[in-house]
C-alpha cells in the first residue's frame, strides 16, 4: 500500500529533518498504561525507510510503556534496479540496529520490478514477467543477497513483489500469473545461491481477492518461508467480521498457511477508509494475539498510524493500552519526615517505706500425743490344786421368816468374810480389792458380778437372819485367790490335778421381799467359762420408812 516512489522523493527532507522528527516524537512519549497482549509476538511499526524510522523506535517503545519494539521494518526503492540491488545508504543504519540485539528481526520489502509505481499497463507488464521469468533479473537479486550478508544480516526476512494480487505496483500477478510464479521462482533461487545467507521469503498479497485471487499467485511451499497479509480497515467488507470471512479474507488466510506448514505474519496492518476506527484496532489486535503471527507491523503514518498521526486518537488510547506491558509505573518514594521526639519529663515517684509489723509468733501448742499401752494379756496358769480340795458346797438359800422384827436392833453379828470371786485377769491387771462390810439388811445377798474392767468382790451384807455365805466354786483355768490381797498364791505341784467340771453356776433367787434384785446374765459359752457365771442385781429400798413396804 505504501508508495516508495513518492518515499524516495522526499528523502532529502527526511534525512535533514530526522532529528526535529525524532526530539518530536520523543516528548510525545507518555506513561505506562495497563495491557500487555502479544507481549512474546515480535512487534514493529514501520516510522520510515531510512535514519528517522530507526531514531523513532525508543521514543515509541517509551509510548507505548516500555514495549520492547523487536521488528524493523523497511522498503527498498523501485525506482531503478540500483536501488533494488540494495545500493543506498540506509541499510547500513538497519543492519547496525539488527545486530545490536540478537532477538530483533529486520524485515525488508524488495520490488520485482523497477519503475515499480509508475502505473505500467497489464501488456508491458506480462512482458517484464516473463522475462523475469526466463531469468533476465536474476543478477539485480543476486547481487541484493550478497549486500545483505556483507551488512552481517543474512537472516533478513524478504516480503518479495508484495500485494501481488492488486493494481497498484509494476510486480503485479495478475497480467501472467504463471510466469509470475516461475518468476518468483528464480528470484529465491537466486538469493539463495549467495554463501552464508539464511534468507526467509514472505509471500503476502493484500486481503481480499482484488484483481486475483492471492492463492493463484502462490509459488509453492519449497519457495515461501511465511505466508503473510497486508490488511487494512477499508473494502472489501463493512466491518471487521466481514474481513474475517470473506473469500480470501483473514481467515482463509490462517487456514492456507497452516494447510501449507507455514507461520504467518502481518508486514502492513492498520486505519484507512475508515478514519479513527477503534474497534477494527481492537479487534486486529485480538486476532493476532489469537493467531500468533511470527510478526506483525503497523503502517504508522497517516492516515494509518495510531502514534505519529494525530488525527486517530481513540484507536491510540486503545492500541497503547493492549500493548503497553502490564507492569506498575515508576514508585514515587513518600518523605519520610521525622517526627520530633519530646522527651517527656521524668516525675520522680516519692518513695513511702512501709512501715515492718511485726508478726506475733504464736506459739503452737505441744500437745503430748497420748501413749497406750498395749495390753498385755496374760496368759492363765493352771493353778494345781492342793492335795485337800474342799468339796464345794452349794449354799442353800435360806428363806427369812415372816415374822416382821421387832424394833429393837438386832444383835450384831460378825460376818464371816466371803471368799472373793475368782478375779479375772484384765488387761490391767488390778489388785483384789479387801471386802468391805456391807449394812445389814433383811435381804440375802446374792455375789456380786464382777465388771469386765475392775473385778472386785462384793461382801455380803449382814442381815438380820442369818445367811449361809455361799462357796464359790473357781471357774476352770482360772486360779485360786489367796486370803491376803497382796500375795499371789504360788501353785504347788501335785502328782493328781483333779479337773474341775465347769458348770455354770446359777444364781440363787432372790428372797422374796428382798431389797436387790437379780439378773442372770449370759455372755456366751466361751466368755462364761472364762469369767463365770454373773448376774446383774439391783437393790431397792423398801424400808418400813420409805412408803413401800408391803408387809
Amino acid at each position: 500500500m505504501p508508495r516508495p516512489g513518492r518515499r524516495l522523493a522526499s528523502t532529502c527532507i527526511g534525512t535533514v529533518t530526522a532529528g526535529l522528527l525524532a526530539t518530536g516524537a520523543a516528548l510525545a512519549a507518555p506513561e505506562a498504561h495497563k495491557g500487555g497482549q502479544g507481549s512474546d509476538i515480535a512487534m514493529g511499526a514501520y516510522l520510515d525507510y531510512g535514519p528517522s524510522g530507526i531514531a523513532r523506535i525508543p521514543s515509541l517503545s517509551r509510548w507505548l510503556g516500555g514495549k520492547e519494539i523487536r521488528v524493523g521494518h523497511t522498503y527498498l526503492p523501485g525506482d531503478r534496479w540500483a536501488g533494488i540491488e540494495g545500493n543506498v545508504g540506509f541499510l547500513e543504519d538497519w543492519a547496525e540496529w539488527r545486530q545490536a540485539k540478537d532477538d530483533r528481526m529486520f524485515v525488508l520489502n524488495v520490488p520485482l520490478q523497477e519503475r515499480n509505481e509508475e502505473r505500467v499497463p497489464d501488456r508491458q507488464v506480462a512482458r517484464l514477467i516473463r522475462a523475469g521469468a526466463e531469468g533476465a533479473y536474476d543478477h539485480h537479486f543476486r547481487k541484493l543477497a550478497e549486500r545483505l550478508v556483507d551488512l552481517g544480516v543474512p537472516d533478513t526476512v524478504i516480503v518479495l513483489g508484495w500485494e501481488m494480487n492488486g493494481t497498484t505496483y509494476t510486480h503485479r500477478c495478475a497480467p501472467d500469473p504463471e510466469n509470475w510464479k516461475a518468476y518468483w521462482r528464480r528470484v529465491v533461487k537466486a538469493m539463495r545461491s549467495v554463501p552464508g545467507q539464511e534468507f526467509r521469503f514472505d509471500f503476502a498479497p493484500n486481503r481480499g481477492k482484488d484483481a486475483i485471487g492471492w492463492t493463484e499467485c502462490y509459488p509453492g511451499d519449497d519457495v515461501v518461508d511465511i505466508v503473510g497479509m497486508d490488511s487494512y480497515d477499508q473494502d472489501p467488507g463493512r466491518s471487521f467480521d466481514d474481513q474475517v470471512s470473506q473469500p480470501y479474507g483473514l481467515q482463509q488466510h490462517v487456514d492456507f498457511a497452516k494447510a501449507h506448514g507455514k507461520g504467518i505474519s502481518y508486514p502492513e496492518w492498520g486505519l484507512f477508509r475508515r478514519g479513527d476506527n477503534p474497534e477494527y484496532v481492537r479487534r486486529m489486535l485480538k486476532w493476532i494475539e489469537q493467531h500468533r503471527p511470527i510478526y506483525h507491523t503497523i503502517t504508522d503514518y497517516c492516515p494509518h498510524g495510531v502514534w505519529q498521526c494525530k488525527t486517530n486518537p481513540q484507536s491510540s488510547k486503545v492500541f497503547r493500552d493492549a500493548l503497553a506491558p502490564d507492569r506498575p509505573g515508576p514508585v514515587t518514594p513518600t518523605p519520610v519526615i521525622p517526627t520530633p521526639v519530646i522527651p517527656t519529663p521524668v516525675v520522680p515517684t516519692p518513695v513511702v517505706p512501709t512501715p515492718v509489723v511485726p508478726t506475733p509468733v504464736v506459739p503452737t501448742p505441744q500437745i503430748p500425743t497420748p501413749h497406750v499401752p498395749t495390753p498385755q494379756i496374760p496368759k492363765p496358769e493352771v493353778p494345781t490344786p492342793s492335795p485337800v480340795v474342799p468339796a464345794p458346797v452349794s449354799p442353800s438359800p435360806a428363806v427369812p421368816s415372816p415374822a416382821v422384827p421387832s424394833p429393837a436392833a438386832p444383835a450384831p453379828v460378825s460376818p464371816s468374810p466371803a471368799a472373793p470371786s475368782p478375779a479375772v485377769p484384765s488387761p490391767e491387771a488390778p489388785a483384789p480389792v479387801s471386802p468391805a462390810p456391807v449394812e445389814p439388811g433383811p435381804a440375802v445377798p446374792s455375789p456380786a458380778v464382777p465388771s469386765p474392767e475392775v473385778p472386785a468382790p462384793v461382801s455380803p451384807a449382814p442381815v438380820d437372819t442369818p445367811v449361809p455365805v455361799p462357796v464359790p466354786v473357781p471357774p476352770p483355768d482360772s486360779p485360786a485367790p489367796s486370803a491376803s490381797p497382796s500375795t499371789k498364791p504360788s501353785p504347788k505341784p501335785s502328782p493328781v490335778a483333779p479337773k474341775p467340771d465347769p458348770a455354770p453356776t446359777t444364781p440363787p433367787p432372790p428372797p422374796v421381799n428382798s431389797k436387790q434384785w437379780c439378773m442372770p446374765l449370759n455372755f456366751g459359752e466361751w466368755l462364761s467359762k472364762l469369767i463365770g457365771a454373773q448376774s446383774l442385781c439391783v437393790k431397792f429400798d423398801w424400808g418400813k420408812d420409805s412408803g413401800f413396804w408391803p408387809f
